[in-house]
């Protein structure tokens, strides 16, 4: 497996994550969760790939959404939020991702 394999299972695994602990901070539209995670290479990700992953997580019921109109006289933008159901979910990752974290640092010695 190269490199660039790795990191983009990596990607995979964790932008569900990454995209739920955004929406709990506030609610967001996808063009902004797009913007925000651009900030960051390692979890970057296009349309393709971002809206697909929000209807997924609509259907599952780990997020709401609603529509809201622009400040700036612009179409009306649908906006993402937490249910109880995804802070459930996202504190259930957030335990498994920090037993992960502790795991890798002790197989690193740190």
């Amino acid at each position: 497996m190269s490199i660039e394999d790795w990191k983009t299972q990596i990607k995979r695994g964790t932008l569900e994550f990454c995209i739920l602990l955004m929406i709990r901070r506030q609610p967001s539209y996808g063009y902004e969760i797009i913007s925000t995670l651009e900030q960051y290479p390692a979890i970057a990700a296009r349309e393709n790939t971002i809206y697909p992953l929000l209807r997924r997580l609509l259907k599952e019921g780990l997020i709401s959404s609603f529509w809201q109109e622009s400040a700036e006289g612009l179409p009306p933008r649908k906006y993402y939020a937490m249910t109880e159901k995804g802070l459930d979910t996202l504190d259930a990752m957030s335990a498994e991702w920090t037993n992960l974290l502790n795991a890798i640092h002790t197989l690193k010695g740190e």
